[in-house]
């Protein structure tokens, strides 16, 4: 799959799920709790245990039908370990150019997250294509508005502080998709996983209904 592809296919469905989770098992239980919603990708995060493993056996057993990407990868090093893994493409807390270098070299799509208009510029420069606004709970909505005034070309997914109940108003900010995690997968070993497909549902339902207005 080519990196265009990738990230037209993401844009498209409009949800990054942001899975973090205890281990291995719980994180491909989230995965497919969250596909059965309609979520197209998921964003595996270094944070889970063994999560080069997750990201190999997800990608080896459902292809093209799932974007899996990389989370939480704060060094070229991992980034290149989850791209030899499989991973579609790789997330980050920050900017790191050489990890935008390494993936630009192998051609997979890099989000860095970003906070300020120097870091969306920087980011562009260094080839991303898709910025990861973040944390977007101290910022709201109103900043992808804000970003979009002097930089209208900027693709903005805020992460962080994405729920049911506001995603529409990043979609309608401008926001070419949304990553969610905590408010996607709760607390599955207490609710249950088929929580996060009702979830899943939602925050899709919620995405098309801004897009559509």
């Amino acid at each position: 799959m080519r990196k265009g592809e990738i990230l037209t296919q993401i844009e498209d469905s409009g949800l990054v799920a942001v899975v973090r989770a205890e281990n291995a098992d719980q994180a491909k239980r989230i995965t497919e709790a969250a596909m059965k919603g309609g979520a197209a990708a998921m964003e595996i995060t270094y944070t889970v245990p063994g999560a080069t493993e997750v990201i190999r056996e997800l990608s080896a057993e459902f292809g093209e039908d799932l974007i899996v990407g990389a989370g939480t990868v704060l060094d070229p090093e991992t980034a290149r370990i989850a791209i030899l893994a499989g991973a579609k493409y790789v997330v980050s807390p920050y900017l790191d150019e050489e990890t935008a270098r390494l993936c630009n070299r192998y051609q997979i799509p890099y989000m860095p997250g970003v906070m300020t208009i120097k870091d969306v510029v920087k980011g562009m420069e260094c080839g991303a294509e898709v910025l990861k606004v973040f944390p977007g709970e101290l910022m709201g909505p109103k900043v992808i508005k804000a970003i979009k005034g002097p930089i209208p070309q900027a693709n903005l997914m805020p992460t962080g502080g994405v729920s049911i109940e506001n995603v529409g108003d990043w979609i309608r900010a401008g926001a070419v998709a949304v990553g969610a995690g905590g408010s996607l997968i709760g607390k599955p070993e207490i609710e249950g996983y088929e929580k996060i497909t009702e979830r899943a549902r939602q925050f899709m339902e919620q995405i098309q209904i801004a897009r559509n207005e």
